[in-house]
């Protein structure tokens, strides 16, 4: 059965887009490929309509809801979210967790300030997706994955300590601005104390 028969029950990752600066089509292409919601910052609407993707929800301020209320005959069954003062990403995300999905990717949102998001960490699985680069938290402390030789940033407060143990042996790392790290092919553990999180180039994924 091909993935556009399933009805949605907020199993799959909702795809959230706030920006659409330094990404193309192709690389979110694969996000859709199980009919997530798709949800919208007014700014980005048309750019995503461009690409043929089916919205379903539009962040949208009144006035933008006024000035393009024929969006939801065009794009139909779409909807407006409405927004106050800019407040896009709060109130994506209070809608998620509202309908109970479970997990989300943001499109063009600023990997600084993924420590913002800390709080929402309890109800959703959140990955960002900033230019190139896919993040995703560390919540546990603990992780293990086989990764091809190649460099990963590891974000987390800085000063923070994480110790890396690959095929080559372990290694404790202080994390500081941007700290890019060179793996080997093979299974790479992370620890620490607190939630943390890794960036990988889309194009390895």
């Amino acid at each position: 059965m091909s993935s556009h028969h399933f009805v949605k029950e907020q199993q799959e990752p909702a795809l959230l887009i706030l920006d659409t600066k330094d990404v193309s089509y192709d690389s979110i292409a694969p996000l859709l490929e199980w009919v997530p919601t798709v949800m919208v910052a007014q700014d980005e609407v048309f750019a995503v309509i461009s690409w043929g993707i089916k919205l379903d929800l539009i962040l949208a301020e009144m006035d933008f809801q006024k000035n393009n209320y024929r969006l939801l005959e065009e794009q139909y069954p779409v909807k407006f979210l409405g927004v106050k003062d800019g407040a896009f990403l709060e109130e994506a995300l209070q809608y998620l967790v509202a309908t109970k999905h479970s997990a989300v990717n943001i499109i063009g949102y600023d990997h600084l300030h993924v420590f913002e998001l800390q709080e929402k960490l309890n109800f959703l699985d959140i990955v960002i997706i900033d230019g190139q680069m896919r993040y995703y938290p560390v919540k546990s402390g603990k992780f293990k994955k086989w990764f091809p030789e190649t460099s990963i940033q590891l974000h987390a407060p800085e000063g923070t300590l994480l110790e890396v143990i690959t095929t080559e042996g372990a290694s404790i790392t202080e994390v500081k601005y941007a700290t890019m790290i060179d793996l080997p092919e093979g299974i790479v553990e992370f620890k620490g104390k607190e939630i943390f999180w890794i960036g990988e180039m889309l194009n390895q994924q």
